[in-house]
């Protein structure tokens, strides 16, 4: 029962996103977070849609930004697991301060808060989330290459926490590495 309240709460998120839209990059991601306990792997995939605006500029640089909703998977290495592994379903607006014009590498650096929806709400006894809701939030750099800036590899420092709303709220940050596609 709670597996399939899990699935329709994705789908719900699924549906809100901008899926009637053209899809503008896909990524993959890898992720450790190996503190207090806790040695979790984590891999996501994920969609991004340009919003296509420069909300600031600044001479050859502006802040944009895009829409990304991902699907992730937790490996769960934890002493004393709770959960061998664990579901994550996101949607985040992501801020990105980048160059207007591009040159053959060209760097950006990001700041994102989204939501999230986790098939399970604990990795061991030392690390418990309160709820299946949480926010997501990362800060990133990386730099976009290769024909029309359509390779991008970056770093990101993501935290995942539910923001007190439930307890116990210990949460729980990765490491990351982003690999993306932009058509």
């Amino acid at each position: 029962m709670k597996n399939a309240k899990f699935l329709i709460a994705a789908a719900i998120v699924f549906a809100a996103s901008p899926l009637a839209h053209a899809i503008d990059g896909v990524s993959v991601e890898y992720g450790h977070s190996d503190s207090s306990n806790v040695s979790v792997n984590m891999g996501r995939v994920g969609v991004q849609w340009d919003w296509n605006k420069k909300l600031v500029e600044v001479g050859n640089w502006h802040l944009g930004g895009y829409w990304e909703s991902d699907f992730g998977y937790w490996s769960n290495n934890s002493t004393a697991k709770t959960h061998k592994s664990i579901i994550d379903i996101g949607f985040t607006p992501v801020f990105r301060f980048q160059q207007t014009t591009r040159s053959a590498i060209s760097p950006y650096v990001e700041a994102a808060v989204g939501v999230h929806l986790l098939s399970a709400t604990s990795l061991n006894a030392q690390r418990q989330f309160g709820s299946s809701f949480q926010f997501g939030d990362h800060l990133g750099a990386g730099v976009r290459f290769g024909d029309k800036g359509m390779y991008d590899i970056g770093y990101r420092y993501q935290h995942f926490s539910n923001a007190g709303i439930k307890g116990p709220n210990q949460g729980v940050n990765y490491n990351e590495v982003r690999l993306q596609y932009h058509f």
